[in-house]
């Protein structure tokens, strides 16, 4: 992703993936270790109909990213 950060292209569309899938927008923008933790954690706390919690936590974190170069 390019080093545009917050509110670039690149986290509206990471975020708009996130709104479909928790932790898509992380691993769009390249972040596996953290998309895998949100799609897990979203996963079971569905179960507990919590799973919002993390699937807004993945869009808002997708939607503001800043890369560190």
């Amino acid at each position: 992703m390019s080093a545009a950060g917050q509110g670039s292209a690149g986290n509206v569309i990471a975020a708009i993936c996130s709104l479909f899938i928790p932790g898509l927008g992380q691993l769009v923008q390249g972040r596996f270790l953290k998309a895998v933790l949100m799609f897990v954690l979203a996963g079971v706390l569905w179960i507990f109909w919590m799973g919002w919690i993390i699937h807004l936590w993945s869009i808002l974190d997708a939607a503001m990213f800043k890369p560190n170069h």
